[in-house]
């Protein structure tokens, strides 16, 4: 029956029935009609086709979101009141019209002219004639009714020798003569079942899978079903691991039905599995025959917006069973249109909850929406009304925005752009619409017309063929422009001929048609336009249109329209200029109520055509009138928020768009639009409203020429729930039977109707062997109870009962017929079932379960109760008890609950002979706290009266607060009074006592179970009676207490505050007993704005130890407070107030507010500091450190108040006492500083910390030596203690194993390394607290690789150790004069000792006796020429070789005539590269750096020019004393590597070269650094 009205009626709260139309609600009508709790069971249809009815069996039941339902196809099967096929319904066979009148057409028509000649012969001819005319009728009539018998006699004979001849015809069974058979395949492949049937009537043949019929449109592309010539096939599309599957084909017809089985086993390559492929489902799936239970939960509720803003409609979708990979088929619809996700729209499903956002909300969005949920096994549907308001207008008291702007008949030159009017006209009536374009990719907007139209319609000329548009609508009033409307979809300006072309029009047997356009004939002219007519007229403007010329292939035809003043010959041609492309044309500028007729002729590049047809005279003015007003309003209550306001239709309306609806506040004056798009409904349900008010409503019209006037306004209505009958009791059951009578009990109404049941009916019927008889009234009164004995009866006989509930809006249809049940004696021993099950007080967490005791007590007495409980979906085996123990009680609390989870309850009664029968199941409770619950609050006021209070705000004017004790509605006004005002309600307690304990309650009626319970133990009633004696007999109460306090100066302060006292309020102040007053020694004061009283003293003396106590009184309140200052407390507090005293004197003068401390800097700087205060000028500040003072530097420092010394590096000398003294005129402070043995220790541990904490992590490097572990720190302290660990023990330093510092590195070295030194190592400083430690593995590959490369330098050591190389260094540049003995010698290194080889010119030179070439001790290479010559000029080098290298010395020797010289200047070098001069080397010449350049690897040399004068020589063995001779001897400095060179080595040479010059003259050599070059030595 679900089917029979539309979706979005069905659990729909806010629509009343037969809302949308009235073809709704004569479908309500029949659904109410056949529902089944109809008061009679449609006995007509049961008698119809002798208890047979026809009906549908199509498998789907038709979408009734299509606002035009598809007709069901007829099928002729026969079916029962349960809807099971029983058989087939030949249907009869019908004549033609000819057998049906028994004439042919042409007979008919005969006699009708035989008749009229007749008649007209009457007029002029004899009777003869006529009865010669009457005998010729005769045996025409005659004759045509022998020729039809004799053709329905052949008719006959045909289908019976047919039926003879053709075996196959005659009506048998279906017959399956080839059967499916099975398959096996792979994944991805295809397969496709066979079968062949025989039958007549052809049967009906159905394909299922696992015993669930196969629906194609349910997964299309998967399966696909043909039937031809008998054969039937299932083809299944790309099968997948699910398709594995027993399939039955079923044939049947009315003679019978057979099935046919086979199975699909599909198998997977081993290993292989497609990502792209749905993973197997495990566990039961729909199509294997499981039934899905929708429940659509939290939902969305009626909603309201504004333009521009953003909405979210959810509801949360419980399926059940919930299977992981099943998803249902959710849709939403706004107003029975199916919505597609667009800019404007975004849908989302979770899983469990579906979601519909509104991205920006325009009026073209209001409506009622609907979420549809599909699963295999039906669908459930919810729908709530959206309503969306104006925005705030950008000018005050213009219009609200145009809607729903959409474009109309659009060609390549020319669009109607069409909207609806607002609702709103901003208090001023709307003058016009202006409307905008804008071409699609821009933002450009153009107005299309200059003077605003009021018609809701316009042509929009001057397109660009091929563009496409989008346009938009703004309203003007006096006041000014609305808003913009909500731009239409995008429509592009082309042929209509092409727009279909672009579609791809696709046809069934190609697949695709493709249309050619002919060849364009050249040179003809165009013939006249067709059908020339005027489609609309408005006072604005006229549209015209036409279809072209029948010829084709013409070239480009274009259109030239003329128009003619009617009663004149006068023709004129309207476009001019250009020529129109379209077949549409809008003439505007044309004088309003004069007559006019139009032409259109064709043109083309060969001319311009012959005109067509003119139309008829049209006057120019609006085609189209204002609706008439609409009809008197009828407004109905409702619901608290809402009425349903209905209306007669506006009489002879055209082209009707929708009405619009405002409702006011009775006496307000001010109407506020209840729906802001038009309804085409003459009712609707006007939201939002307030309970309580009254208002009334006015409609009006409104088509595409403007609103209507408004219709007379309705009668006021008052907002409140409508009253309606009760809907029928259920759940009859039997308590209690005896010979003639049973007592029956029943559930409540789900629905009361808004009022209260005043009473029930109860009707019974007698069944006779499964036959049913009449009803009968068991209770004529109405009975209030839900029990009813029903007396009367026969013993052993069966009854029916049903029950009908009644409420002051009248009697409600009856309940379900109960099942059957016999009238006979109980007689069992246990008592019957409990019954009237009632559940209150519903939380997340707890209920309460009432109930009634059976009426069937049994042999004895019932003694107690048992409750069950299980979850609402769980089977039978899952009732489980509540209590152990039984209840004596009727109601029971259960706690314990699962939040959101759904249970129901049963009772059962015992007795000493055992525990009987359950009760009826309770319906499904959830564990849920509902919004706005409110729980009964005590409170005791201030006269003392205690009361129970309880509020609810859901409550309806007719809902009532009944206070129940123990869960018993409370009679006796002696022990409480109740109150009720709005929705609070207050139970006061007379006279509370021990007769009140008990559990209080409070349900209001007319709600959805608002409920609460207070329990009154004895502990809380005693609390109770406390607080009210306190409220009888007041306390001032008191925030604190009283309390002793010291202010500067040392000055005493008592003083406690009361948390309210009145202006009146009175204060005594006592000590010992003896009244205190204001006085020099004790000031008093009290503020009664704060409540604060305080006493305050000077000083404290011996004599004021003891109590204190503070006396307050205001009317009849009273309170003291006391305090105790005697013994130690009071020496303490007199002691610390004399400190206070000393304190604030000394703070008179330059004191410290913080006293001298310190603190490490991140550098590790200390810094000692101290805060003062009560600064001057004249202040001083003196530092000092074990009494002497600390001279002011750049260390000491004043800023802000803080007086600053730093220790940069601080050592042990710098323990000691600090101390800083600060003195003025005023008065003098010192603060002392103790950092000597435990206080400078923990300095330095703090100093070791900022250490230890800015040191890096343990990294490894290998030396020549072996491996070295290192950290750095950002600051290094002598005093600092590491300590190395080696495997978490601390290392035993030795020659191979040593630990060291080298700036802010600490290292520890490990000389020739071997697999033994691998582990863990530690360096750990210790700061006196808990120290840091950083680690390192030295092992593996990080071992490995340490040791390869200290293997790698310890090999390149060893080679730069024994490379030969020339140790000390020659001169650059030697300058000699003619004739002289040159002897150069130079130091030579290297293991093994090195190959000496002399070069001149870089040719190699041999020792003579001109040169002489020595190489002694493997030490010493000497040079020497006995006589220079001028041949000996040139470049000389000394090249040393052995197998770790080669290295080579140069210099340049340079020959000059002279005077002869009376002696010998010998120059040397010794190891270190320095020059050593002789004792008699003038000074002069030893300051004068030399000339030259560097030689490869040497470093710059010292170029002197030999004196003249004698000079005594060198100690050199080599060098005669008797010959003249010059021996410059140098020594080149060690090279580390051969690219290295410094400039500032140089400039160190000189200063060494000073300072050995003026330092020791008396020496007899001297030491010389290496001289600037470029410079000669005379």
């Amino acid at each position: 029956m679900s089917g029979s009205i539309p979706f979005y009626q069905k659990h729909h709260l806010h629509y009343d029935r037969g809302y949308r139309s009235k073809e709704t609600e004569s479908k309500l009508s029949k659904y109410q009609t056949s529902s089944r709790y109809a008061a009679s069971s449609s006995s007509s249809a049961a008698s119809f086709s002798r208890g047979l009815k026809v009906s549908s069996h199509s498998g789907l039941e038709a979408s009734r979101l299509s606002p035009v339902p598809k007709r069901a196809k007829p099928t002729y099967l026969a079916v029962d009141k349960e809807n099971q096929i029983i058989g087939y319904v030949v249907p009869i066979f019908r004549g033609s019209q000819e057998f049906a009148t028994g004439l042919s057409h042409t007979e008919e028509a005969r006699v009708r002219d035989t008749a009229s000649y007749m008649a007209g012969r009457d007029l002029f001819t004899s009777g003869l004639e006529m009865e010669r005319s009457e005998l010729i009728s005769r045996r025409e009539a005659m004759r045509g009714t022998a020729e039809r018998i004799s053709l329905n006699k052949r008719i006959h004979e045909h289908g019976e020798h047919f039926k003879r001849m053709n075996e196959d015809s005659l009506m048998h069974p279906p017959e399956f003569v080839i059967k499916p058979r099975s398959h096996t395949v792979w994944e991805k492949q295809c397969v496709r079942l066979h079968c062949t049937v025989t039958g007549w009537p052809d049967p009906r043949v159905v394909w299922y899978k696992n015993n669930v019929p196969i629906d194609p449109m349910a997964c299309p592309g998967k399966f696909t079903l043909e039937s031809r010539y008998s054969v039937h096939s299932l083809e299944i599309n790309k099968c997948d691991f699910d398709d594995t599957a027993q399939y039955r084909v079923s044939a049947m017809n009315a003679n019978g039905e057979q099935s046919a089985f086979a199975s699909v086993v599909v198998k997977r390559f081993k290993g292989e599995i497609d990502e792209s492929l749905p993973a197997p489902r495990h566990g039961p799936v729909s199509e294997y025959g499981i039934t899905f239970k929708t429940h659509i939960v939290d939902k969305f509720g009626v909603s309201f917006g504004r333009e521009g803003e953003t909405m979210s409609l959810g509801c949360t979708v419980i399926i059940y069973p919930a299977l992981n990979r099943y998803q249902p088929e959710i849709q939403w619809y706004r107003d029975d249109v199916l919505l597609s996700p667009s800019k404007w729209n975004n849908m989302h499903w979770s899983g469990d909850r579906a979601t519909l956002t509104l991205t920006h909300l325009n009026k073209e969005d209001e409506g009622l929406y609907t979420l549809r949920v599909t699963t295999k096994s039906g669908y459930e549907t919810y729908s709530a009304y959206v309503f969306v308001r104006d925005a705030d207008a950008e000018v005050e008291g213009a219009p609200g925005a145009p809607l729903d702007v959409r474009c109309l008949d659009a060609n390549k030159d020319y669009i109607i752009a069409t909207w609806k009017q607002p609702a709103v006209d901003g208090g001023e009536s709307i003058l016009g619409y202006f409307v905008d374009r804008c071409e699609v990719g821009t933002n450009h907007w153009i107005q299309c017309n200059d003077t605003p139209v009021k018609f809701a319609r316009f042509p929009v000329t001057g397109l660009v063929e091929g563009r496409s548009y989008t346009f938009r609508v703004r309203a003007v009033n006096k006041s000014g422009m609305s808003r913009p409307s909500r731009v239409s979809e995008p429509v592009a300006a082309m042929d209509p001929a092409d727009r279909a072309r672009m579609r791809g029009t696709s046809a069934p047997w190609t697949g695709q048609i493709i249309v050619t356009e002919e060849e364009p004939a050249e040179g003809i002219v165009p013939g006249r336009p067709l059908e020339l007519q005027v489609t609309e007229a408005t006072k604005n403007y006229v549209v015209l249109s036409w279809k072209p010329p029948g010829e084709k292939g013409l070239e480009g035809v274009m259109y030239y329209v003329e128009k003619c003043v009617s009663g004149t010959d006068s023709w004129q041609r309207v476009n001019t200029e250009i020529p129109v492309k379209s077949p549409r044309f809008a003439l505007f500028d044309l004088a309003e109520g004069k007559s006019y007729s139009f032409r259109v002729r064709c043109c083309n590049s060969a001319g311009v055509g012959e005109p067509s047809d003119p139309t008829d005279a049209t006057t120019v003015g609006d085609k189209l009138d204002i609706p008439s007003a609409p009809g008197k309003v009828v407004p109905t209550r409702n619901t608290d928020t809402s009425v349903v306001v209905s209306w007669e239709a506006s009489q002879d309306a055209k082209e009707l768009v929708g009405y619009y609806i405002e409702s006011s506040v009775v006496g307000s004056n001010e109407w506020q639009p209840c729906n802001n798009k038009p309804v085409k409904a003459t009712r609707f349900i006007c939201h939002g409203l307030m309970t309580g008010e009254k208002y009334v409503f006015r409609v009006r019209a409104v088509n595409a020429a403007g609103l209507s006037q408004f219709s007379p306004e309705s009668e006021p209505v008052e907002v409140k729930a409508a009253i309606a009958s009760p809907t029928p009791p259920f759940g009859i059951s039997v308590l209690e039977c005896v010979r003639d009578s049973m007592v029956l009990a029943w559930k409540q109404p789900t629905c009361i109707g808004g009022a209260d049941v005043t009473g029930y009916f109860v009707d019974y019927r007698e069944v006779i062997d499964g036959v049913t008889g009449k009803w009968h009234e068991a209770n004529i009164k109405a009975v209030s109870e839900r029990a009813y004995r029903v007396s009367d009866l026969k013993e052993n006989r069966k009854y029916q009962f049903q029950v009908r509930a009644a409420n002051m809006a009248g009697v409600g249809i009856p309940s379900l017929p109960s099942d059957t049940f016999l009238c006979e004696e109980w007689t069992i021993a246990v008592p019957g079932p409990p019954h009237d099950l009632q559940i209150r007080e519903v939380r997340n967490d707890s209920l309460v379960l009432l109930w009634k005791p059976p009426v069937y007590q049994g042999r004895d007495p019932v003694n107690g109760f048992y409750i069950d409980i299980k979850e609402a979906e769980a089977p039978h085996e899952a009732w489980r008890g509540v209590n152990t123990q039984a209840t004596e009680k009727k109601y029971i609390k259960i706690k314990n609950l699962k939040e959101s989870e759904t249970y129901v309850f049963r009772v059962r009664a015992q007795n000493k002979a055992g525990v009987g029968n359950v009760s009826d199941v309770t319906e499904p409770v959830s564990a849920v706290t509902k919004p706005g619950t409110k729980e009964i609050v005590v409170d005791v006021d201030d006269d003392g009266i205690i009361s129970l209070n309880f509020e609810c705000c859901d409550m309806i004017p007719d809902s009532k607060f009944v206070w129940s004790k123990n869960y018993e509605e409370m009679t006796d006004p002696s022990r409480m009074t109740m109150e009720t005002k709005g929705n609070k309600s207050k139970a006061v307690f007379n006279a509370p006592g021990e007769d009140d304990i008990g559990i209080y309650s409070c349900l209001v009626t007319h709600t959805d179970g608002a409920s609460s319970s207070y329990t009154l133990s004895e502990e809380e009633l005693k609390r109770l009676l406390e607080i009210s004696h306190d409220h009888k007999f007041p306390i001032i109460p008191l925030k604190s207490e009283l309390a002793v306090e010291l202010l500067e100066k040392g000055r005493v302060r008592f003083w406690l505050q009361a948390e309210k006292i009145s202006a009146n309020g009175k204060v005594d102040y006592v000590f010992n007993d003896n009244a205190l007053s204001q006085g020099e020694k004790y000031k008093m004061n009290f503020d009664k704005n704060t409540g604060v009283i305080e006493m305050t003293m000077d000083s404290l003396t011996p004599a004021d130890e003891g109590t204190f106590t503070f006396q307050l009184q205001d009317g009849k309140a009273t309170n003291q407070s006391s305090l105790v200052l005697i013994g130690d407390v009071f020496k303490e507090l007199q002691k610390e107030s004399e400190f206070q005293r000393k304190e604030w004197f000394r703070k008179q003068g330059p004191h410290f507010i913080e006293y001298l401390g310190y603190e490490v800097t991140p550098e590790c700087c200390v810094v000692l500091k101290c805060k003062v205060g009560n600064m001057k000028k004249d202040t001083s500040a003196l530092w000092y450190k074990d009494g002497r003072e600390i001279k002011a530097d750049e260390n000491l420092g004043f800023t802000e108040g803080v007086l600053k010394l730093e220790i940069a590096q601080i050592s042990k000398k710098d323990s000691g006492v600090y101390e800083v003294v600060l003195k003025d005129d005023r008065g003098k402070d010192t603060s002392t500083l103790n950092l000597t043995d435990q206080g400078f220790k923990d300095l330095m541990n703090e100093v070791f910390s900022f250490i230890a904490n800015s040191s890096t992590p343990l990294k490894i490097t290998s030396t020549d030596q072996g491996i070295r572990l290192y950290t750095f720190v950002s600051y290094y302290n002598d005093l600092l203690q590491v300590t190395w660990h080696y495997k978490d023990s601390a290392i035993a330093f030795s020659d191979r194993i040593k630990s060291g510092v080298v700036g802010e590195q600490l290292w520890l070295q490990i000389t020739e390394p071997t697999e033994k030194d691998t582990g863990k190592y530690a360096i750990e400083f210790n700061d006196g607290k808990g120290g840091l430690r950083r680690t390192v593995e030295l092992s593996g590959q990080a071992f490995d690789d340490a040791f390869a490369e200290f293997q790698r330098l310890k090999a390149a050591a060893i080679a730069e150790r024994g490379r030969a190389r020339v140790a000390g260094g020659l001169p650059d540049v030697v300058t000699i004069q003619e004739g002289k003995a040159l002897n150069l010698t130079c130091n030579i290194s290297g293991d093994p000792v090195p190959e000496v080889t002399w070069l001149k010119n870089d040719r190699e030179i041999t020792s003579d006796d001109h040169i002489i070439l020595k190489f002694a001790s493997g030490k010493f290479a000497s040079f020497t020429i006995t006589a220079v010559n001028p041949s000996d000029s040139g470049k000389y080098s000394i090249l040393v070789k052995n197998k770790y290298g080669t290295e080579s010395g140069d210099f340049t020797l340079e020959i000059i005539e002279g005077t002869p010289d009376l002696g010998v200047t010998s120059y040397m070098t010794d190891a270190e590269g320095n020059v050593v001069f002789g004792p008699n080397t003038p000074k002069e010449k030893m300051k004068t750096p030399g000339t030259g350049t560097k030689t490869q690897k040497r470093k710059e040399s010292v170029t002197k020019i030999l004196p003249m004068e004698n000079i005594e020589a060198s100690a050199e063995p080599e060098v005669q004393k008797d010959e003249e001779e010059v021996a410059v001897v140098a020594s080149e400095e060690p090279k580390a590597t051969d690219s290295e060179q410094t400039g500032d080595a140089e400039e160190v040479a000189d200063q060494r070269l000073a300072a050995d010059q003026s330092d020791a003259p008396e020496q007899p050599e001297a030491t010389v650094e290496e001289p600037e070059p470029g410079v000669e030595t005379a």
